[in-house]
């Protein structure tokens, strides 16, 4: 059963990947966030955050996102599928279900790793429980 759980795998992992030949492998790219904190304000518990990052691709080459990673199970992020083409503009958006913290005082962190120096930054959601 294992052995056939790990082929499966195997299949889909293998026909899953798309070749994306206008994406220069190993090009390094840069980005601009609008801004890199988002201040939720006071809300009530129970709320859900929803944090909007906008980033603009500013180099040259297509701006590739990798992993986008919340720093707790309270919040969800989403980023784009695509490489952004230069010039043009995206959001990753983050929510934070604030309905199991604890504290009265929100800091939330969702980590970007991109093809650009450097590759990992680091978005902030702030805010306070009511």
């Amino acid at each position: 059963m294992k052995l056939l759980s790990v082929i499966c795998i195997g299949f889909v992992l293998l026909f899953s990947c798309k070749e994306d030949r206008n994406v220069e492998v190993g090009a390094q790219t840069s980005m601009v966030f609008k801004s890199t904190v988002y201040n939720a304000g006071t809300v009530y518990k129970g709320e859900v955050i929803r944090a909007v990052f906008e980033v603009e691709n500013t180099g040259d080459h297509p701006l590739v996102f990798g992993e986008v990673r919340p720093s707790c199970s309270c919040t969800v992020a989403k980023k784009p599928n695509k490489p952004l083409m230069p010039g043009k503009s995206t959001k990753i958006i983050a929510e934070v279900n604030t309905a199991d913290l604890h504290t009265k005082r929100i800091h939330k962190v969702v980590t970007v790793m991109t093809n650009t120096s450097p590759n990992i930054t680091p978005l902030e959601i702030k805010g306070r429980i009511k």
